[in-house]
């Protein structure tokens, strides 16, 4: 039962990533990756996005489901600095991530593009937390100048 309720929700978290409507009605549509742990390498982002990684010992937390609701509500600012989430809510299934950061119940953890952790809390953030720490990252200052 415990793995068909993870499957379950799992699911659902992947099937709700957010979609952004462009200016320009020709422009594709920009989506707020949501992925699972299990499938995820995180050398396939290094440079190229900043993940935030959302850990919980099940998909019935309470704070996951408060942290989900929290980036869904605001992907516009997520999707400015390039964001990925990222999450595990399955022990049992030992992803590499959890083994290299080892939780402990729920976790949200804060990465730049260099591959660095930036942040590590016990307990749900807002975007608008979350975007001021990304924005104190050398990076992102150098991307701010730069105009992106």
């Amino acid at each position: 039962m415990k793995q068909i309720l993870a499957l379950v929700f799992t699911a659902l978290i992947l099937g709700n990533g957010v979609a952004v409507a462009q200016d320009n009605a020709q422009d594709p549509v920009e989506t707020l990756e949501i992925l699972d742990a299990t499938s995820v390498d995180l050398n396939d982002f290094l440079w190229l996005k900043r993940p935030v990684l959302v850990f919980a010992n099940s998909p019935a937390d309470p704070r996951v489901v408060e942290q989900l609701d929290l980036l869904n509500d605001r992907p516009d600012p997520l999707l400015e600095r390039d964001v990925v989430i990222i999450v595990d809510t399955d022990p049992d299934a030992s992803s590499p991530l959890r083994e290299q950061l080892r939780p402990r119940g729920f976790m949200l953890v804060v990465m730049g593009k260099d591959g660095e952790i930036e942040l590590r809390k016990p307990a749900p953030w807002d975007v608008r937390e979350i975007s001021r720490t990304i924005d104190k990252m050398p990076l992102r200052q150098q991307e701010i100048r730069a105009g992106h």
